[in-house]
């Protein structure tokens, strides 16, 4: 009796939410690239499937469309709005309100929350679609091109500001050194993936935390 009368609870929850995500059309944009998001991070782009996004958010294909005229739209919305915006909040804006860039490089790769959604076991949502889709589709290439640049840039920028204030080496290239970080980070990420292993990349980055340090001045260590 109670088991069924719980059950009815949770149709009826589920039905409402279902209802106010299709009375708030905005409610309903975002809530499909969320879906959307999990969709291909699991799966990937090309095999990311339309209905799985649906059944999830409980819309028809007629409202998918209204928003994202295709899957690629969906997908390339996905980079620009959540992919992007992830990497601008985690690297380029908390950077911008560090007091010293090695600081706050550190301080963001020991975080604890990459990601709301981050599963290391299926790697790094970014560096997965720019393997799978930079190849095929200049579309998702330039997008995806766009955040590591802006993420290179912002992390640059940084020491470069560090450099300034004599708390980053002076004989330090701010833009190789950033590429440098990002390239052996997200190469950790993919080790990781590959080896089902956190240890992995907890392991690397033990030793990006090394390199980091290795950049101060020695009056700022």
């Amino acid at each position: 009796m109670h088991t069924g009368r719980y059950v009815m609870d949770l149709v009826r929850a589920a039905k409402a939410r279902i209802m106010a995500t299709q009375r708030n059309p905005d409610l309903t944009r975002q809530t499909l690239l969320q879906a959307a998001f999990q969709e291909i991070y699991k799966s990937g782009f090309q095999a990311a499937s339309l209905d799985n996004i649906l059944s999830k958010v409980g819309v028809t294909k007629g409202a998918l469309y209204h928003h994202f005229g295709s899957k690629q739209a969906l997908g390339y919305a996905v980079v620009d709005e959540l992919i992007r915006e992830h990497i601008l909040d985690r690297w380029v804006r908390s950077l911008e309100k560090a007091e010293n860039p090695i600081d706050g490089l550190l301080a963001i790769l020991r975080r604890k929350d990459p990601h709301p959604s981050f599963d290391q076991r299926l790697g790094c949502p970014l560096n997965n679609l720019a393997q799978e889709m930079s190849p095929l589709d200049e579309g998702f290439r330039k997008r995806l091109e766009g955040v590591f640049r802006q993420w290179r840039q912002g992390i640059a920028k940084a020491l470069r500001r560090g450099q300034e204030r004599g708390q980053v080496r002076s004989d330090v290239d701010p833009l190789e050194s950033a590429d440098f970080f990002i390239a052996a980070l997200e190469g950790s990420l993919s080790l990781a993936k590959n080896a089902q292993d956190t240890n992995v990349f907890d392991n690397c980055k033990a030793g990006l935390a090394s390199y980091l340090k290795g950049l101060r001045t020695p009056d700022s260590s």
